[in-house]
């Protein structure tokens, strides 16, 4: 929020007697984290499905608002990830039933039947007006329902999971929505590299299971996707026929939405196609190396700006190159985009156009909370 220094009251009453060093920090911590007065949560919705990298783009996200984020510490299985500013919140959270339930109700819990859009919409308002609340953990090692945690609301709060735009009433509630939407070709070769080349399951296991959620999905998760503002779609490459290596990744971004200015690359509406020199771009993509191209198309019969990269990009560091040919990107300084990317050098995406368009969406998520609370997040958080 608001330096401390200008903050002239709390939203309520602080003391603290610090005696040693831990104590400072969680002092400081709870200073930081506390809403000014009257301040309210900007609430970010993040739709996608499970297995599609999202732990790494929240983490993107919340770097941009400073301090390490890091499990809610309450000594027990939890989903909630927490920093000096930030709150991310799974929905998984919402399930009805813990897994024995759902055994002998025999749906999914992609079924909007097996999740409490009531309590979710209730608490994502309290959230929103500033209040605490105590929310359900659905434990993801054993499959259970375990006993609530309080979360207090921080200056934002991200919710994501499968259904966060499912709920009319919970969709209202958001102030930016995200989705990222994989393509099903992408989703089964990710499914084959992890489930089949490093677990050793079987092909036709995995075709199994995927034509058993794929109804489900089909039905309750991708339609969310024409709700979104901002669309990260992940391809598989047009470079070379038959690839499974490469991906072409587009950011997809509705024009008209409040507080959010879509980045482009050099003349704002103009439809481009690039190819970096390998000279300045070292590139192990096949043919041309990477291609980066700017096209103005319709998402869900909204106007939309749309950002690709096809290919890879060998050495994040040259990035700079690339980020300097971008404008409105959401970056304070100059090499700000290839900054962040190097905190995350090693993650999934880091070296395609994954890592550069969520930074770019991460820095987006700042601007606008920016511009919706009226304050400005410090240029050096990280």
């Amino acid at each position: 929020g608001t330096p401390l220094a200008s903050r002239s009251t709390f939203a309520s009453p602080v003391s603290l007697r610090v005696t040693n060093d831990k104590e400072m920090d969680l002092a400081i911590q709870q200073i930081s984290m506390s809403l000014a007065s009257g301040q309210k949560p900007v609430v970010i919705g993040l739709a996608a499905d499970s297995g599609c990298g999202k732990s790494t783009f929240m983490r993107r996200v919340t770097a941009c608002f400073g301090g390490a984020s890091k499990l809610n510490p309450i000594g027990r299985e939890t989903n909630t990830l927490i920093s000096d500013m930030t709150t991310v919140i799974c929905l998984d959270d919402y399930h009805l039933n813990d897994r024995q339930g759902r055994k002998k109700t025999g749906l999914t819990a992609l079924d909007p039947r097996e999740n409490n859009f009531d309590l979710m919409y209730e608490q994502v308002k309290a959230l929103k007006e500033g209040k605490k609340i105590m929310k359900p953990i659905y434990n993801h090692v054993n499959g259970t329902l375990d006993e609530p945690e309080e979360i207090t609301p921080t200056p934002i709060i991200i919710f994501e999971g499968l259904h966060p735009f499912y709920d009319k009433r919970v969709e209202e509630l958001m102030d930016f929505k995200i989705y990222v939407d994989i393509t099903p070709e992408v989703k089964f070769n990710w499914k084959v590299q992890r489930d089949h080349e490093e677990r050793g399951h079987s092909i036709e296991s995995i075709k199994q299971q995927i034509e058993a959620r794929k109804p489900d999905f089909d039905a309750y998760i991708d339609p969310q996707k024409n709700k979104a503002d901002c669309v990260i779609q992940v391809l598989p490459t047009q470079l070379a026929a038959n690839d499974k290596t490469h991906l072409n990744v587009k950011l997809i971004q509705c024009k008209d939405v409040d507080h959010f200015a879509p980045t482009y690359l050099w003349d704002e509406g103009s439809d481009i196609e690039w190819v970096p020199p390998r000279s300045k771009l070292a590139s192990s993509a096949p043919g041309v190396g990477m291609k980066i191209y700017q096209k103005n198309e319709k998402w869900a019969g909204k106007d939309a700006a749309v950002i690709g990269m096809d290919g890879k990009y060998d050495k994040i560091d040259e990035m700079m190159y690339v980020e300097k040919q971008f404008a409105s990107t959401g970056s304070k300084f100059v090499g700000e985009v290839t900054k962040k990317m190097l905190e995350y050098e090693g993650q999934p995406g880091s070296n395609d156009g994954t890592g550069f368009l969520q930074t770019i969406t991460a820095l987006k998520v700042r601007e606008i909370y920016e511009g919706i609370a009226k304050v400005k997040v410090p240029a050096q958080a990280n």
